[in-house]
């Protein structure tokens, strides 16, 4: 095979296997425990697709660590900080939950939910608790919003220092991006008011496929499954609602409230197109979230085959699948973020339409 089509298959595949090996990180702990109890994948996969009030640090080839997140609580009683080792985010299941006796009140961590108690561990029904606790993919989208604010400062301080130039660096490998974005996506939806919607374009595009490829680094400080949580697609959406509607114009609502149809048909169609304009969001929001959730649990799924039948044999089938997995997922990386744009476009596109007779 010539030298220069093998060397960059080589290290492509070490590279892949290298990420695959920090996802074997639980493997250590698991086959210790393995005597004790039968191995349960589906704690495995829950535990990493959900959110946490602790923070996994995985490391190529080193042991595991979990930081601990800070508790923020608002009771009826005053304001809460503690953090969250007090409440035993990592106690053995069939334990007791530690309890933490606060100034307020005392607190236990019970399916991941902070609850006030007293004494005898009995909860307190009647006691208000807000949550607004540091967690697991709060850390995750502050670190995806950190890399996005890091690269659009650079590309914007490149634009304005090479005006005129060929663009170089982190700006040339970007600009064709940004430039599908706006003469591929934004300008055939939207038209001539394409440039008012570019910012929020561009970082739904980037915010997405950001987390989406930090979510496929198997150690820190990736391995999050940001876009993959219903809470936050659910953000997202409800943003591309607000702009949608604000951006209206009297064509659009006329076409929803008084479509030039039958009055007869009015009772129908005027229902149909207000659920539309929740559903078209709601259908961005379980795209994202199921697409994004299903990759990462089918790569933990075959992960946790050699585990399930216990012989390290079985790692020639699960690893090259998994190796594969990745690949897809890379690719499912940009593409849902290049569907949510376009969709998101889409839409604005509809509500800014002009009508001309």
């Amino acid at each position: 095979m010539n030298s220069k089509i093998f060397k960059p298959l080589l290290i492509s595949a070490l590279f892949l296997l290298f990420c695959v090996k920090p996802t074997l990180s639980f493997s250590q702990e698991k086959a210790a425990e393995a005597s004790e109890k039968p191995f349960d994948p589906k704690e495995v996969v829950f535990e990493h697709i959900g959110d946490s009030h602790s923070w996994p640090v995985s490391i190529p080839f080193m042991e595991e660590h979990f930081v601990s997140l800070p508790i923020i609580l608002y009771t009826d009683k005053g304001l809460e900080i503690f953090s969250s080792e007090k409440l035993g985010f990592h106690h053995e299941e069939g334990h007791e939950a530690p309890i933490y006796k606060g100034e307020h009140y005392s607190y236990k961590l019970e399916n991941k939910k902070i609850l006030a108690v007293n004494e005898a561990g009995e909860v307190i029904k009647d006691a208000k608790i807000y949550d607004f606790s540091i967690t697991r993919n709060v850390i995750s989208m502050w670190m995806g919003m950190i890399v996005l604010l890091i690269v659009f400062f650079s590309i914007t301080s490149a634009y304005k220092k090479r005006a005129g130039k060929a663009p170089k660096g982190l700006q040339a490998l970007l600009e064709p991006v940004i430039l599908f974005v706006r003469d591929d996506v934004a300008i055939p939806n939207i038209g001539v008011k394409y440039a008012k919607y570019m910012p929020l374009l561009l970082t739904i595009f980037f915010f997405i496929l950001i987390n989406n490829l930090l979510g496929l680094v198997p150690f820190f400080p990736g391995g999050f499954n940001l876009t993959g949580n219903i809470a936050v697609t659910m953000v997202l959406s409800a943003i591309v609602l607000i702009v949608v509607n604000f951006s209206g114009n009297k064509y659009y609502w006329k076409h929803i409230f008084a479509p030039g149809i039958p009055l007869w048909l009015y009772p129908i169609m005027v229902p149909v197109e207000i659920i539309g304009i929740l559903s078209k969001p709601f259908a961005l929001m379980i795209r994202l979230f199921a697409n994004i959730t299903a990759g990462h649990i089918i790569v933990l799924s075959l992960i946790s085959l050699i585990f399930i039948f216990k012989t390290a044999w079985m790692a020639t089938v699960s690893v090259p699948f998994v190796v594969f997995m990745d690949c897809i997922e890379l690719l499912v990386a940009f593409l849902q973020a290049f569907i949510f744009t376009m969709l998101t476009s889409l839409f604005i596109g509809m509500a800014v339409e002009e009508h001309h007779h």
